[in-house]
């Protein structure tokens, strides 16, 4: 029986049980998303999109799955201490894939007509506010995971802006994984941002306990015209982490968004990526690290869809890849016709430390207009031995000399997180994990 066939069945197996632990929006769209896994299936190689990752080997093994909504408690205030020093954030939490605010962001006081917190919750009191919105974005029929996730998705986390607010603060939502057996969980995330509205948003992953995980994970982002987002999404799990996630955005006219992944630790990744300019001068960064050893994986998917004129698109990936890990970047820009001054620049670099680690990367430009800036580019090289030499000719140790070229390597991408506090302290991380040290914040147990 394939993957995908053994998770209809659990589906209809258990739907009332899955409608129960949810809401109205999420549950009317679970029919459609069970047709388009039935004729699509689960992502594999033999798809041109998944060359170099088998998502449906992922779910083979029998993985244990939360339906019923037993409650999993995680004490959090033990389990996760991290803050930022001068972030100043406001801390959320899946436990799981279960919603939880913390202490203080359930007493702090929300601008008029803002909604943080529980998708599903807020899907059953005020719907008004998801119906509109909840998977629209998400492409069910496209290989993927968005109709598995919407299918099994229970619950999620929904940041919902009016019209010309700006969120001081930072949100942080942090997913918290532990089990006492090998869990499938499925997360949803939903930011809707009005006109002219502004947010920072950090999303975290840890693992809590050394249990087999595999999280599926959709992200549908509506960007109105003239909102301004930072959107910064932070892996550091453990090598059993298995991890496939999907970002859709819209982005409206005149909208800013700068969108960030890092990958510091896992074990097996998948990021794809869908962008889709619905607005004139709009502006969209997006950028990505990735740090491996041993049999990690990483595979990055992007695809910028230009459908008017006069937007911008730059991305930046690089990777740095050790021992017998791999990686994998494919970005694909499409400026479709009528879509004049589009401006767009795709970069992919990457190292291998190893003649072991493997990189494979497709960076693609397909363009329909003929007024535009567009260009692409990707390497796949060693560290610089001139700049080796010159490091150890005045008497820099070979190790840190290494470690110094690995960190300036990536600190390109680094430097286009517009949070100081948080681009610091990733500048720390980073050194950390090149060091072979655990890559946890201090005070927090979710890393050891």
């Amino acid at each position: 029986m394939s993957a995908g066939k053994n998770y209809i069945d659990i589906f209809s197996g258990n739907r009332d049980l899955i409608d129960k632990g949810s809401a109205g929006a999420m549950n009317a769209l679970r029919d459609k998303a069970l047709d388009c896994l039935v004729r699509n299936g689960l992502p594999h190689k033999g798809l041109e999109e998944y060359l170099h990752t088998d998502v449906e080997e992922w779910f083979e093994p029998d993985w244990g799955m939360n339906l019923s909504r037993i409650d999993m408690h995680v004490d959090q205030a033990q389990a996760f201490k991290c803050n930022v020093p001068n972030l100043s954030t406001q801390l959320y939490f899946l436990a799981n894939d279960e919603f939880a605010a913390s202490d203080t962001a359930q007493k702090a006081q929300l601008p008029d007509g803002v909604y943080v917190g529980s998708l599903r919750q807020a899907a059953r009191i005020n719907p008004g506010i998801v119906e509109p919105y909840y998977g629209k974005l998400a492409d069910m029929d496209r290989p993927g995971i968005a109709a598995f996730n919407t299918m099994f998705a229970q619950d999620g986390m929904l940041v919902y802006i009016p019209d010309g607010v700006v969120m001081e603060k930072t949100l942080q939502l942090v997913t918290l994984l532990q089990s006492p057996v090998d869990l499938l969980t499925n997360r949803r995330i939903l930011i809707v941002l009005g006109r002219n509205s502004q947010l920072k948003f950090l999303l975290c992953d840890h693992t809590l306990t050394t249990n087999n995980f595999l999280s599926t994970q959709v992200v549908e982002i509506f960007a109105g015209q003239g909102s301004n987002l930072e959107f910064y999404d932070l892996e550091e799990t453990h090598n059993a982490n298995r991890r496939v996630s999907e970002l859709y955005i819209s982005q409206e006219a005149d909208s800013h968004i700068e969108a960030d992944y890092v990958t510091l630790h896992n074990g097996q990744t998948r990021n794809t990526v869908f962008s889709t300019f619905a607005g004139r001068g709009a502006f969209l960064s997006l950028n990505g690290i990735a740090i491996t050893d041993r049999e990690q994986h990483v595979d990055n998917m992007t695809f910028v869809d230009h459908r008017v004129s006069d937007c911008t698109s730059t991305e930046l990936f690089k990777y740095v890849l050790d021992e017998q890990s791999t990686g994998a970047f494919a970005g694909k820009v499409l400026v479709r016709h009528g879509a004049q001054h589009t401006e767009s620049q795709q970069t992919n670099r990457n190292i291998c430390l190893t003649r072991q680690a493997r990189m494979f990367t497709q960076p693609q430009l397909e363009i329909y207009a003929d007024d535009v800036k567009c260009s692409h580019g990707a390497t796949v090289g060693q560290l610089d031995e001139n700049a080796m030499f010159y490091m150890r000719q005045r008497g820099i140790p070979e190790a840190e000399a290494r470690m110094m070229l690995m960190q300036a390597f990536v600190g390109e991408v680094i430097g286009h997180v517009s949070l100081e506090p948080l681009r610091d302290r990733l500048n720390r991380l980073v050194e950390k994990r090149l060091r072979g040290e655990l890559s946890k914040c201090e005070g927090c147990r979710a890393c050891r």
